[in-house]
């Protein structure tokens, strides 16, 4: 694995006092970082590794994949953890539950002069709040999505939780 995609990984498992961490985050990434196409401050950065650490008693990160290019690095990944603390989402807070949860995800990191100034950033939370309650799949359909005359219906996707 690449040693940048390891320290920015430690950066977001690793609780440190937020002046010690923003330093940290200094090292791996520019300041701003644009995270999805947004300016984004470290110390907010910091922020949301802080409150990952909060939510997840035993959080780790496997790396499944990477691919390196010229200035960029892009890794797919899995976290995991104790739900122990409150998370935030993209549809609101999730309660801490005490289950052992996981959210898979996919970076792509920008790179110049050996430090991150970009990320483009995904993570399927949907799944995440499915597997706890929080958000339940929709009933079955008569009539699939997509389908009608000369178009099959859209694949389901597997669901891992209750």
């Amino acid at each position: 694995m690449s040693s940048l995609i390891e320290r920015a990984l430690a950066l977001w498992g690793r609780p440190s006092p937020p002046d010690v961490a923003l330093e940290a985050f200094r090292a791996v990434y520019a300041d701003p970082v644009l995270v999805n196409g947004a300016p984004t401050a470290l110390v907010v950065l910091v922020e949301r590794a802080q409150m990952m650490q909060a939510a997840f008693e035993g959080l780790r990160h496997t790396v499944h994949e990477q691919v390196e290019a010229p200035g960029r690095l892009a890794f797919a990944f899995r976290l995991s953890g104790r739900l122990v603390g409150p998370l935030a989402t993209p549809l609101g807070e999730l309660a801490p539950t005490g289950e052992q949860v996981e959210v898979a995800g996919m970076d792509i990191f920008v790179v110049e002069e050996g430090r991150v100034t970009a990320v483009w950033a995904l993570a399927d939370h949907l799944t995440l709040l499915m597997d706890v309650g929080a958000v339940t799949p929709l009933p079955p359909s008569s009539s699939p999505a997509g389908a009608g005359p000369g178009r099959p219906a859209a694949p389901s996707v597997p669901h891992r939780g209750p």
